[in-house]
């Protein structure tokens, strides 16, 4: 196998996603995963002010 046909190979196997279907699923909302991330940083922001006071 040569490296031109490895580099073929590479590139129909990552444009097909590696998946039957196109590699994307239904149930996961963009909006919900951006939001949990958000509040999942909020979160983490809140915790880090409280435990990093002067005393």
């Amino acid at each position: 196998m040569s490296l031109s046909t490895t580099a073929h190979n590479l590139v129909v196997l990552a444009s097909e996603g590696g998946a039957e279907h196109g590699g994307n699923h239904d149930s996961l909302s963009p909006y919900l995963t951006g939001g949990g991330a958000f509040v999942l940083l909020l979160l983490m922001l809140w915790v880090t002010t409280r435990l990093n006071r002067d005393r």
